[in-house]
């Protein structure tokens, strides 16, 4: 009788821990496969704002309209504000500017499509990437280049770890960060490690570095 216990709660805790494998890696492929889905597909946005135009062919940095990604974890968008700084000037007229000026004369703030979003179970914080000298363009591609933004890589659990086990190659002078054409230098990179304490990958590839 007891052996046959034994059994029951053995068949029993493990179809538990088989069903829960099984829900890990269906949602897991879910959320892979999601993250596949977005990249390289322009995401169209209210406004036909170009970032070829803007941030490459006017030479705009990166922190004009996302200020906060130097000190938080979430780069910011642009309040529209900032828009109608250049834009009571700039072809004020425009139709392309349409929503932008009621928006304006309301107060309320436009409505951005999200082109980056990662699963609620993964921290990312942009600041720390950018103080140890982790350039836009890493992760967001050449986005002086994009007449419509889009994600030009799937941020995958494996993209992310490739760069923790080995972030050297990938690593640039933080007066650098923001210049998208930056080809970073792997034996300048080596050197920066040191100049910037870059955590060892020991510790850049704990499970709690990205899931807290």
């Amino acid at each position: 009788m007891r052996r046959r216990n034994r059994w029951l709660k053995t068949l029993f805790w493990g179809s538990v821990l088989g069903v829960f494998l099984a829900l890990v890696l269906v949602f897991s492929g879910v959320a892979v496969g999601a993250l596949e889905q977005r990249e390289g597909r322009p995401v169209p946005q209210p406004v036909p704002f170009s970032h070829a135009f803007h941030a490459g062919g006017l030479g705009l940095s990166c922190r004009y309209c996302h200020s906060a990604v130097e000190y938080a974890p979430y780069a910011g968008l642009p309040p529209t504000e900032t828009c109608m700084t250049c834009h009571l000037y700039v072809k004020p007229d425009s139709p392309n500017l349409a929503l932008v000026r009621e928006s304006w004369e309301k107060g309320e703030p436009l409505r951005w499509n999200r082109v980056i979003n990662l699963p609620d179970f993964v921290y990312f914080h942009h600041a720390p990437h950018v103080a140890k000298g982790v350039g836009c363009a890493e992760c967001h591609g050449r986005v002086d280049q994009m007449p419509v933004i889009y994600q030009p890589r799937a941020f995958t659990m494996k993209f992310c770890l490739d760069c923790h086990w080995n972030p050297a190659p990938r690593l640039r002078p933080r007066e650098q960060v923001f210049n998208m054409a930056y080809v970073p230098d792997p034996e300048l990179g080596r050197e920066l490690l040191k100049l910037y304490h870059v955590r060892p990958p020991e510790e850049l590839t704990s499970c709690n570095t990205c899931h807290r």
